[in-house]
């Protein structure tokens, strides 16, 4: 009998903020230490996607992908307090009344109402799906979604509940702290992390994105040079596509 978890939906967002003569920061967010799903690690922004978030997808982006959009752009808000895929921009006031009422479990229509802004879910870009398979492991089928962080967006500012910090990073830079054990990474956000160094700036990763299909990662298990290594197709655009099982950190 399998011990693997149903999949829970989830959808996550990958926030670019370009920078002058040097690559692009990506926002990361440091999970609580007792999360039970990747607990103390810095991941992107996102979480599991909620039933109104399918509401809400049925009759403004009746797409397959739809859900994982509005719920990106959701945690996105309560996560970091930025109102990254909404157009127009709300107030700093506005915005601050609408993370309050979402962190309050309020109809994310109705509060969007209530902020003047309404969702705008194309201008998130389809990334990647993975959906690992671990026993004995809480399991996420998670879209990922790049997004520009729009201009007069407010500073980011960590929701600390079930995370504790944020930062603006290259991806190399968090990758570099990972080697050296100033930062916890697990498997997906470190090949993620590594795609992400390759781009020059937002628009660089989009036509990038755009080359290869979003098909669904689960990792497997393979023997490559007589050493078990955790791996992922190598037809995706992912640098790195295997990692030893004794050092690859799976949640």
């Amino acid at each position: 009998m399998s011990n693997v978890q149903p999949a829970i939906p989830a959808a996550t967002l990958v926030i670019f903020r370009d920078v002058e003569n040097g690559p692009p920061e990506i926002l990361m967010v440091e999970r609580a230490k007792h999360m039970v799903f990747a607990g103390g690690a810095w991941v992107f922004p996102g979480g599991r996607i909620d039933p109104g978030d399918y509401d809400i997808a049925s009759k403004l982006w009746p797409q397959e992908d739809g859900a994982s959009r509005v719920a990106a752009i959701r945690e996105t808000i309560e996560e970091a307090g930025l109102p990254v895929g909404l157009d127009p921009l709300p107030t700093s006031e506005a915005l601050a009344t609408l993370r309050t009422k979402l962190h309050e479990g309020a109809d994310f229509s109705e509060a969007l109402i209530e902020a003047g802004t309404v969702l705008a879910p194309h201008l998130l870009t389809p990334f990647a799906r993975w959906l690992p398979a671990h026993a004995n492991m809480r399991i996420f089928d998670t879209r990922f979604f790049l997004a520009c962080l729009p201009a007069g967006a407010p500073c980011a500012s960590v929701d600390e509940t079930e995370n504790v910090r944020l930062r603006w990073t290259t991806a190399q830079a968090l990758l570099d702290d990972a080697d050296a054990g100033r930062a916890t990474i697990i498997f997906p956000t470190r090949r993620n992390l590594e795609r992400l160094a390759l781009y020059a700036d937002f628009d660089a990763a989009v036509t990038d994105a755009q080359k290869y299909p979003v098909r669904t990662i689960t990792p497997y298990m393979e023997e490559r040079d007589g050493v078990p290594n955790l791996c992922i197709p190598a037809d995706l655009g992912y640098p790195v596509s295997s990692e030893p099982v004794s050092v690859a950190k799976r949640g």
